[in-house]
């Protein structure tokens, strides 16, 4: 008889629709060591950037459905800047 011990119940953002082009700008952006992610803050969001191996928290707190956009505003914005 197996034991398994039962994944933890983590806190999800839940889905934000992404595009074709949402998902060029983050694969570029990933490429280039820049990582953003939805982070648990209590019972809000907020959005952690992790820039070359240094991470930053954006100070402001978030809805679920506002970090996941904001992190897709993101991706856009570092890739608009450095690309090319």
């Amino acid at each position: 008889m197996a034991f398994y011990k039962k994944a933890a119940k983590g806190k999800s953002s839940g889905y934000h629709p992404y595009t074709r082009e949402d998902m060029k700008r983050v694969q570029w952006c990933i490429d280039q060591s820049i990582k953003i992610a939805v982070v648990p803050s209590g019972n809000d969001w907020r959005v952690e950037l992790n820039i070359n191996k240094k991470i930053h928290l954006d100070p402001k707190v978030y809805t679920a459905e506002e970090a996941n956009k904001k992190m897709y505003e993101y991706y856009k914005y570092y890739y608009d800047k450095y690309k090319d």
